[in-house]
């Protein structure tokens, strides 16, 4: 197709490749590069980008999947609400299959319980507004590439005067998450491919602040194969010529300040607090609450959620998954009990999740 097909021509890719070599050739040590966006590992995965680099040129896949690193107690939550017959649960359908402690929306939906896909948060408006009787919980996970369309659903929702709708609020932001896995000397990153989807909304400059302080090169870079080969010889270029900036590879769609209108919406609707993240546990400032002045469409002040500590699966591998620490196949339930069809893990469950990439494409 126009403006697809080009990126992805065979000779353009193996030229790249061929070059990626010859720079890697003249690295005094292996370096790790990783990405943080679940539709650059499912890339990754699906075009067979690894196949093609230097054995010192490593991918690390990183956090970049907002329903892989959404927590079981935010699970339990919507569970929750979705055990009261009062409510209506609005959901994107990748968080159908994701397990909870005890059970996950689907089962919960099998069993009765009025959980409905929608492929918009103003869907979930709607809803409200046709039935007044009832109360809609919208499942508000995701980075910063949807959280403002999520904050324009309570815009409208105040602008109808809707008393019986709101969203239970997951959203995180991915600087802080990149500055903590930056700062393990485990990891030992030495690049980052930069989401393309967040960037369009943050814009480049936004990582700025992580390249002064910890001098490690940063590529906004764009999801076809050739998107990404060419992100990773802008990451060996830095690299070689000793040098730590933000470079925005996927120009067609990203700009430095990134959407100021989108930003408005999201601090006008949103304030930075402490989020948990799958993996990496409590990080401060890496969510997005719903400010007081719209405390009636945040669902966690609407109702009492008080719900027992979540429980994890520890034969799961998921969270170091998350980390960049281990692959899909260091963990002893890929493909055998944890597969897509009966998903032990969240990275199995999401379109974007490492694990559900590694089963499709890397077997």
């Amino acid at each position: 197709m126009k403006f697809q097909d080009e990126f992805r021509d065979r000779a353009l890719v193996q030229n790249m490749a061929d070059n990626i070599r010859r720079m890697a050739q003249r690295l005094d040590a292996p370096v790790n590069f990783m990405e943080v966006c679940g539709t650059h590992t499912m890339s990754i995965y699906q075009y067979g980008i690894r196949s093609l680099l230097p054995e010192n040129v490593r991918l690390v896949s990183g956090p970049g999947c907002p329903v892989c690193v959404t927590p079981t107690g935010y699970v339990d939550k919507a569970l929750a609400c979705a055990a009261d017959p009062l409510n209506i649960v609005a959901t994107f359908g990748d968080m159908l299959r994701v397990p909870g402690s005890m059970s996950s929306l689907m089962e919960q939906r099998a069993g009765g319980a009025d959980i409905r896909i929608v492929y918009s948060p103003l869907d979930a408006v709607a809803l409200a507004k046709n039935n007044p009787e009832r109360r809609v919980v919208f499942l508000g996970v995701g980075f910063e590439t949807t959280a403002p369309t999520i904050a324009v659903s309570i815009l409208e929702a105040a602008r109808l005067k809707l008393k019986n709708y709101c969203v239970l609020a997951s959203h995180k932001t991915m600087p802080v998450p990149m500055d903590i896995l930056t700062g393990d000397p485990e990891l030992n990153l030495k690049g980052y491919l930069c989401p393309a989807h967040v960037s369009t909304v943050i814009g480049g400059a936004a990582y700025r602040p992580l390249v002064e302080k910890y001098h490690i090169p940063c590529v906004v870079t764009g999801f076809e194969p050739a998107d990404v080969m060419q992100g990773i010889e802008m990451l060996l270029a830095q690299t070689l010529k000793k040098e730590s900036r933000v470079e925005i590879q996927y120009s067609r769609a990203v700009t430095w300040e990134g959407n100021l209108k989108a930003q408005t919406i999201l601090h006008q609707l949103f304030e930075p607090c402490d989020a948990v993240w799958r993996g990496l546990g409590v990080l401060p400032g890496s969510g997005l609450a719903i400010r007081a002045d719209y405390a009636e469409f945040d669902a966690e002040r609407v109702m009492a959620l008080d719900v027992p500590d979540a429980v994890e699966n520890p034969a799961c591998r998921c969270g170091e998954v998350l980390k960049g620490k281990q692959t899909p196949f260091q963990c002893p339930l890929f493909a055998t009990i944890c597969t897509p069809e009966s998903p032990v893990g969240a990275c199995m469950v999401s379109s974007e999740g490492t694990c559900a990439a590694a089963y499709k494409y890397g077997r």
